[in-house]
């Protein structure tokens, strides 16, 4: 039978033990995600960074085209002032910015960016 000391130096070494496995878990779980996001990425068409840049570009210039002002694409919701006028509480979008980068990252995670040969300073 253990007594005190022998177990408070058995709990330290298994405490000490499952930090350790901690610490290589976390790096297998690293090597494993990395492995796993490797793997979405391998039938992925490659774009250059200056490919990603015109998409970028692209999407930007038609959502900054886009009419967002015409009520016809918002369903509108209505109110009724103190004095008893039907008003339009609002139709106006405003996160242009927000839609395009959403758009992006959507469009991105498509594709995996390519090493471009004028990028490399070899």
């Amino acid at each position: 039978m253990m007594n005190e000391m022998d177990l408070k130096t058995k709990i330290e070494g298994l405490e000490k033990a499952i930090t350790e496995h901690k610490d290589f878990s976390t790096t297998y779980e690293d090597q494993l995600k990395k492995a796993q996001q490797e793997l979405k990425d391998y039938n992925k068409p490659e774009l250059t960074s200056s490919q990603m840049d015109d998409i970028y570009e692209a999407i930007e210039t038609g959502v900054e085209n886009f009419d967002f002002s015409d009520t016809d694409n918002f369903e509108i919701e209505y109110g009724i002032d103190y004095d008893g006028k039907v008003n339009c509480e609002s139709h106006e979008f405003r996160n242009s910015d927000d839609l395009v980068r959403m758009v992006v990252e959507k469009v991105c995670n498509l594709f995996k960016e390519a090493d471009c040969p004028e990028d490399d300073n070899s």
